[in-house]
């Protein structure tokens, strides 16, 4: 069986700013700036090829395990109905009440500037349903 080889577009930007994974003071690991991001940066940007939309059914076909997994590092757009599963390490970002991003379903940006060292997070109440706020998970099998 060989690999499936996709095509990735030639100017793939998903993370448009030095960030990565880190150690989280929130919740384990987080996306953490490398770099100085001011603010109305753009974060990051869906990327069709390589990030992920999940419709329901497709969801539904995946294993216990796989579900599970994107309940974690992924989210629930409502209004599309589908799951989105960024591809790079802005999966880990994590929840704030007080988020330094702002999401506009495809792109994400610094709603004020973000230091180096700094753990970039979002308002998960605005991405739609996730692992973190209590809904019922077997709702979308």
């Amino acid at each position: 069986m060989g690999l499936v080889r996709q095509s990735i577009p030639d100017n793939p930007i998903m993370l448009t700013v030095h960030a990565c994974r880190g150690e989280s003071d929130i919740h384990g690991h987080g996306l953490i700036a490398q770099e100085f991001i001011p603010k109305g940066a753009l974060i990051w940007v869906f990327q069709p090829g390589f990030d992920q939309e999940i419709d329901d059914a497709a969801f539904a076909r995946l294993p216990v395990n796989a579900r599970d997994y994107l309940r974690v590092y992924a989210y629930y757009n409502v209004k599309r109905r589908v799951w989105i599963f960024s591809g790079d390490d802005d999966r880990f970002t994590n929840h704030s009440d007080t988020p330094n991003s702002v999401d506009d379903d495809t792109r994400v940006y610094a709603a004020r500037d973000i230091q180096a060292g700094e753990e970039i997070t979002a308002n998960y109440n605005d991405l739609g349903e996730t692992h973190f706020l209590g809904y019922d998970p077997d709702r979308m099998i």
